[in-house]
């Protein structure tokens, strides 16, 4: 089974979609800081979760969890014990609190993207899109696009691994189901 289930298309699809124009982020390929509601996910989610990031030479490894419910999506990752970030997203307002070793590239704007390119139904993602912006679905894979450029790639290259590429990092997550919560 995929991390996004397919099935899932036609549910919620008008429950507070919404998306931003792109901006520009310090690297020089455009985001779209998507923000669609909770309940477009059409499902919940309890995953513990190992994130291994490379960004150049740079390579870290945190542990999450994550949950989302048709309220709220909340994210917890940690590094060897200590709380890096948390996240919670209520389809209005992305309150986060972060480390202060956390590098600042680190956005929760950027990761709550991420998080919704890789689980939410493609359906729901394009309604939110801006003109000239795409999601092409193709196999075990999706790519945003602006234009005929590339900005994110995810691939499932196993029902429990993701994995997210930009043009300035990589992200491999590894996902296992979880039964408490983490409010």
């Amino acid at each position: 089974m995929r991390i996004h289930a397919t099935c899932i298309c036609m549910i919620l699809l008008l429950a507070g979609c919404g998306g931003r124009a792109p901006r520009m982020h310090d690297s020089a390929s455009p985001t779209l800081e998507l923000r669609l509601s909770p309940a477009s996910l059409g499902r919940e989610l309890a995953l513990q979760q190992q994130l291994s990031f490379r960004s150049g030479q740079d390579q870290h490894t945190f542990d999450a969890l994550l949950e989302a419910d048709a309220n709220e999506v909340r994210l917890d990752i940690q590094r060897m014990g200590q709380s890096a970030m948390r996240l919670r997203w209520d389809g209005r307002r992305l309150e986060q609190h972060r480390a202060a070793w956390l590098p600042k590239s680190v956005s929760g704007e950027r990761i709550l993207e991420d998080l919704q390119l890789a689980n939410w139904p493609v359906p729901a993602i394009r309604m939110a899109l801006p003109a000239g912006w795409s999601l092409v679905e193709s196999g075990d894979s999706r790519q945003l696009r602006n234009g005929d450029k590339t900005i994110v790639t995810v691939r499932y290259p196993a029902p429990d691994r993701v994995e997210i590429e930009r043009a300035d990092f990589r992200l491999s997550i590894v996902s296992v189901p979880i039964q408490q919560s983490i409010r």
